[in-house]
């Protein structure tokens, strides 16, 4: 099954799960409290990775760093169980089962791997990042361990990469996400949006700009709890204070109702749209492994202009680096809570850049009203709405960095962006 620290790692990645530890990047929480960790979607059981039933303790992490570990391990187990005919278990955490993507493929090497009994089911060129892509399956009864240690060995120039999915959770305690109402608002595409890859995003009262939303996943678009929220502090207006309130939104929402929802190839075609749409900064409240399709896809969406903010995580400090917040060039978030401390969860990157309210505050919730939140996922919003005002500046970064609270304290990369956005949570 791999290495354990790895494995663990990507459950983190995988099951998203908020406080407790599934390197997930959030937590929406309400309701009775389970053990701090993720559980598996109770709206419609499938147990697929955008969980918006998870309902940690706000406020309370008690896990010791094993104890974290033990519960992504046995988030991660159940996810797989749940959908066997879908997902499997690989060195570096859940995927799509017996699926390999070939990244810019060479002929030569896609020979190489039909001959040794390797079949295509699928290949397209998104064109907006000059990337393509062939989805190979693993011969019958083969790991996806095993067939991409077979292929680096058929064909070592090519490049290979398991569909790895990527991991995203929240609750809104009185209702379910996917019984709410699509947010609509015509195109909001263009140099002063911003990007969300994420759940969809329901219609709020707070959110008065327009929406532009698409499905990168099966049932998609489709709102969703986690979504809903992180939209909202980027944009929120009213009874939600976001970084950028009234910004257009362009939602790609790589979760819908599908259990490998999430997947790398998701994640690459969310890039590939928002490229195309011309946003100019996207938020990634995800964490997962390192994967190569999706590294190429960041890379090429950065060389276009596109400037990508994601979450650190919420696998506590001692988890291995989380990606996308570890590709170059991405600005990777951690969260603060009300006294300015870093969050006791929050994970790491190979680098960090900025920190940002993550706790003791409130978001929009898919029924229309608003939830408390708390996790790295949150303190993303802020930092790529706040970018966003800045992008027409000759240096933007600057900019952002002009602005940032507590520059030069420990644990908070270049400073706090946004530390007076809080919206308070009253019952």
């Amino acid at each position: 099954m791999g290495s354990s620290a790895s494995w663990r790692w990507t459950l983190a990645a995988a099951l998203a799960a908020s406080l407790c530890g599934m390197a997930s990047a959030q937590l929406l929480p309400g309701g009775p409290v389970p053990p701090v960790g993720g559980v598996l979607d109770r709206v419609d059981r499938t147990g697929r990775m955008a969980t918006d039933q998870l309902e940690p303790a706000l406020g309370q992490v008690r896990q010791t760093a094993g104890q974290l570990a033990d519960a992504r391990v046995e988030r991660l187990e159940a996810l797989v169980r749940a959908n066997r005919d879908r997902l499997e278990m690989t060195d570096d955490g859940p995927a799509v089962r017996g699926e390999i993507i070939a990244v810019d493929a060479d002929p030569a090497s896609l020979a190489a791997a039909e001959a040794a009994g390797f079949t295509r089911i699928g290949e397209e060129r998104i064109e907006s990042l000059e990337l393509s892509e062939v989805t190979l399956r693993a011969p019958r009864g083969w790991s996806v361990d095993r067939a991409l240690s077979r292929l680096r060995r058929l064909a070592p120039n090519g490049r290979f990469a398991a569909n790895h999915l990527h991991g995203q959770s929240g609750i809104v305690e009185t209702m379910t996400a996917g019984a709410a109402a699509l947010a609509q608002g015509g195109r909001a595409s263009g140099p002063d949006s911003v990007g969300i890859i994420d759940g969809g995003v329901a219609g709020h009262p707070a959110l008065r700009g327009g929406i532009q939303q698409r499905g990168f996943a099966i049932g998609g678009p489709r709102p969703s709890a986690h979504g809903t929220a992180v939209a909202s502090l980027i944009a929120g207006q009213g009874a939600v204070r976001g970084a950028a309130p009234g910004t257009p939104l362009v939602v790609a929402d790589v979760y819908g109702s599908d259990p490998a929802g999430g997947n790398a190839l998701a994640l690459a075609r969310a890039l590939g749209w928002m490229a195309a749409q011309r946003v100019p900064v996207v938020a990634i409240s995800l964490v997962g492994p390192s994967n190569l399709l999706v590294a190429r896809a960041i890379a090429q969406a950065q060389a276009r202009g596109v400037r990508i903010v994601a979450a650190v995580g919420n696998d506590g400090p001692a988890a291995p680096p989380a990606f996308p917040a570890s590709y170059p060039g991405v600005i990777a978030v951690t969260g603060v809570d009300g006294r300015g401390r870093v969050l006791a969860e929050a994970g790491r990157a190979s680098h960090l850049d900025y920190a940002a309210p993550g706790a003791d505050m409130a978001a929009a919730s898919a029924n229309g009203g608003l939830a408390p939140v708390r996790g790295t996922s949150f303190a993303v919003p802020f930092v790529a709405g706040r970018l966003a005002q800045h992008v027409r500046a000759a240096q933007p970064i600057a900019a952002l960095d002009a602005e940032a609270s507590d520059r030069g304290r420990r644990g908070v990369g270049r400073g706090v962006i946004c530390g007076d956005c809080r919206t308070a949570y009253r019952r």
